[in-house]
C-alpha cells in the first residue's frame, strides 16, 4: 500500500509540472501584454513592476518548471546532466527566483514610501521605477553566480527496466562551500523576502487606516456618498490577498529547506525516497512554490475588476475603453493618497479599483 501511494504522489508529479507550464507561460505572457498595452486603471509605476514580475516569472516556470523538473520526472537523462549546463542551470534557476522575490519587496517598499512622502518622489517616476526592475534583475543574477560551483558531475548507478546502468548526473557538492551558498541562498529567496513583505504591508495597512483624516472635503464629495473608511478597509484586503498568496505559498518552502538543511543534511540521505515524510513534505512545498510563480494572472482576475473588463476586451477582440482615472481610484490603485493630491483628476470616478 505505501509503495503504490509513492507511485501516485510521482505520478501526481509528473502530470502536475506540465500543466504549470502549459498554464503559465502563456498566462504570464497574456498578463505582460494585459498590463502593459491595455488600460487596467494601474499607475506607471504598478504597470512597470507587474509587467516586470510577469516576464521573470516566466522565466522562472522554464528554467525551473520547464527544464529541470518537468525533464526530471519525464525524461531518462535530461541534457543539463553535462557540461557546461550542471553549472549553469542553477545560475539561471536561482537569478529568476531572486529577481521574482525581490521586485516583491522593492515594490512593497516602494508603495510605503510613496504612502509616507507628502509629495511625488523620484522614487515613484516611471522611469527610476523601470532602472530599479533592471538593477534587481542584475543583481539577483550576480548574486547568483556561486551557485555555479555547488553541484559536481559524477558517474551514478542506477536502475533501468530492471538493470543497473551508469550515467553521468549533476550531483550536490557535499562541502563547506556548497553548505553556505545554499543556506545564503535559502535566506535570500525565501526567507529575507517574506519577512519584509510582511512587515512593509502591516505597516501600509496601518497608513491606510489613518487614511481618511487626508482627505479634504472636495475629496470626499468626489466619493459621492461612498464610505471612506470602507474603501480603506476594501483596499487592505486586496492588498492582503496578494501579498497572502506570496508568503503562504513561499513559506512552505523555506521551512522544509531548513528541516532538510539541518535534521538530514547526511551525505547518504535519499532524497527521493519518499518513504521518508519530510521528502514529500519538501517536494509538497516546492509544488507550492512553483505555483507562485504561475497563479499572478487568477489573482489579476479576481481582485482587479478592470483587469477582468481589459481581458475580456481583449478575448472578445474589443478596443480598449478609455481609462476614466478618478482622484480616489488611482489612490487605491498605487496604496498612495499623497501621489493622488499632486495630480487630481476632473473625471467621473469609477466604482472600481484596481488591486495595485
Amino acid at each position: 500500500m505505501e509503495g503504490v501511494s509513492v507511485t501516485i504522489f510521482v505520478t501526481v508529479q509528473k502530470i502536475y509540472y506540465p500543466l504549470l507550464c502549459i498554464v503559465g507561460i502563456p498566462a504570464n505572457l497574456f498578463t505582460f501584454y494585459i498590463i502593459c498595452f491595455r488600460k487596467c486603471g494601474m499607475s506607471d509605476t504598478a504597470m512597470v513592476y507587474l509587467s516586470c514580475l510577469a516576464i521573470v516569472d516566466t522565466f522562472y516556470v522554464v528554467w525551473v518548471i520547464l527544464i529541470d523538473l518537468t525533464l526530471t520526472f519525464w525524461v531518462l537523462q535530461p541534457f543539463w546532466h553535462s557540461h557546461p549546463w550542471c553549472s549553469i542551470l542553477g545560475f539561471l534557476q536561482y537569478g529568476s527566483l531572486y529577481s521574482s522575490s525581490w521586485i516583491v519587496v522593492v515594490f512593497t517598499i516602494e508603495r510605503y514610501l510613496a504612502l509616507r512622502s507628502t509629495a511625488k518622489q523620484h522614487f515613484s517616476q516611471a522611469r527610476v521605477t523601470k532602472l530599479t526592475c533592471a538593477g534587481v534583475v542584475v543583481v539577483s543574477h550576480l548574486a547568483s553566480v556561486p551557485l555555479c560551483w555547488i553541484n559536481v558531475m559524477e558517474s551514478v548507478d542506477i536502475t533501468v527496466d530492471g538493470e543497473k546502468v551508469t550515467l553521468p548526473r549533476c550531483q550536490y557538492r557535499d562541502e563547506t562551500y556548497s553548505t553556505v551558498i545554499v543556506w545564503v541562498t535559502t535566506f535570500l529567496s525565501g526567507g529575507i523576502p517574506i519577512v519584509l513583505v510582511i512587515v512593509f504591508n502591516y505597516l501600509i495597512g496601518c497608513h491606510l487606516h489613518r487614511a481618511s483624516n487626508l482627505f479634504t472635503k472636495e475629496e470626499r464629495r468626489v466619493i459621492r456618498g461612498r464610505s471612506t473608511k470602507g474603501m480603506v478597509r476594501r483596499t487592505i484586503l486586496l492588498l492582503g490577498t496578494v501579498s497572502a498568496a506570496f508568503v503562504v505559498l513561499s513559506l512552505p518552502r523555506f521551512v522544509t529547506y531548513c528541516i532538510l538543511r539541518t535534521e538530514y543534511n547526511e551525505v547518504d540521505f535519499d532524497r527521493n525516497n519518499y518513504r521518508i515524510p519530510i521528502n514529500i513534505a519538501g517536494d509538497v512545498a516546492n509544488m507550492l512554490q512553483n505555483l507562485n510563480s504561475t497563479t499572478n494572472f487568477l489573482l489579476y482576475c479576481v481582485v482587479s475588476r478592470r483587469f477582468r473588463q481589459e481581458l475580456v476586451r481583449t478575448l472578445t477582440c474589443k478596443a480598449s475603453a478609455r481609462d476614466p482615472s478618478s482622484y480616489v481610484t488611482q489612490t487605491l490603485n498605487v496604496f498612495s493618497v499623497s501621489e493622488c493630491k499632486a495630480t487630481p483628476s476632473q473625471d467621473r470616478p469609477r466604482r472600481e479599483s484596481s488591486t495595485l
